[in-house]
């Protein structure tokens, strides 16, 4: 038997993230992919960019850190091999570059910017493959701070994927107009049109937190009448609700009802009835890129 060590580092628009993994090989067995670690680190680059169109020196600072702090627990874990993605506010701040290079320089992390089309293609390298049955439609939702990409997989297979700029931090600060919500209406509806048996697969922190709230078991699916019963109960809190009543974390009790929306919105205009939170994500998908590319 040999236990490899990699990790992901997921640079998000509201969080980012270390997750270590050990990957267990052993003759005649399919390999086993188990978390050994999560580090989440609500940074929220997503506000500053979206407004301003920089990441601020506070916030360069703070990411700076962070990754000085994930080179070192790398190293305490003996990763061997890591990939360090940085999606949507990176790619659309005007300094973007430049903080990826004084990261690389000051901590020897290195950062990959990468395009929805690229996010939602190292997501769907995870188990999804175990969840989707030929026989079914499914719309995979992974929601983020800065976009959501939107896959459609039918017959088994991947469709079509669009990344649309509705994410958590964008809509928390009033910068979605309703013409790209039209759009993304129209979008979904075109593409799902006539297909059989509509279902939605959901990721990100706010879905699998949702999931959670429902007192559900792992594997069980939401319905969208209870999706869209909590949206309207979510909404009806304040902010200190939420947190008090909820116990919800501050960084996550403002996120979860534009999430929320995303998912009630979506599965409304596809008539979708359940929503599958199979708990994977961009981390998830680095691993798993990682480990088939090692050689």
């Amino acid at each position: 038997m040999k236990v490899r060590k990699y990790a992901a580092i997921d640079i998000g628009s509201n969080a980012i993230r270390l997750l270590t993994h050990n990957v267990i090989e052993e003759e005649g067995k399919d390999t086993l992919f188990k978390k050994s670690a999560l580090v989440r680190l609500p940074i929220r680059l997503g506000e500053d960019v979206f407004k301003n169109g920089t990441i601020s020196k506070r916030n360069e600072e703070r990411l700076l850190n962070a990754m000085k702090a994930f080179q070192l627990l790398m190293e305490v874990h003996g990763v061997e091999k890591y990939m360090a993605c940085a999606t949507s506010a990176m790619r659309e701040a005007d300094n973007g570059q430049l903080v990826i290079d004084r990261i690389l320089e000051a901590s020897g992390v290195k950062i990959q910017l990468i395009d929805g089309e690229k996010e939602a293609s190292i997501i769907a390298s995870t188990d999804l493959k175990n969840l989707i049955r030929k026989d079914e439609t499914y719309l995979y939702i992974d929601v983020g701070g800065g976009s959501t990409e939107f896959t459609v997989f039918s017959e088994g297979k991947i469709k079509i994927s669009e990344s649309f700029k509705i994410g958590t931090v964008r809509l928390l600060n009033g910068m979605v107009d309703d013409s790209l919500w039209n759009e993304l209406e129209l979008w979904l509806k075109k593409h799902v049109k006539g297909l059989p048996n509509l279902s939605i697969i959901g990721s990100g922190g706010n879905i699998n937190k949702l999931h959670k709230m429902s007192g559900r078991k792992e594997g069980e699916s939401l319905s969208y009448i209870w999706l869209r019963a909590q949206y309207h109960f979510l909404s009806s809190l304040t902010f200190e609700e939420r947190v008090s009543e909820l116990g919800l974390n501050p960084d996550r009790a403002d996120v979860i009802i534009p999430a929320t929306q995303i998912f009630v919105s979506s599965a409304k205009w596809i008539g979708a009835k359940k929503i599958h939170v199979p708990k994977i994500g961009l981390s998830d998908g680095i691993i798993k890129t990682l480990y088939y590319a090692k050689e």
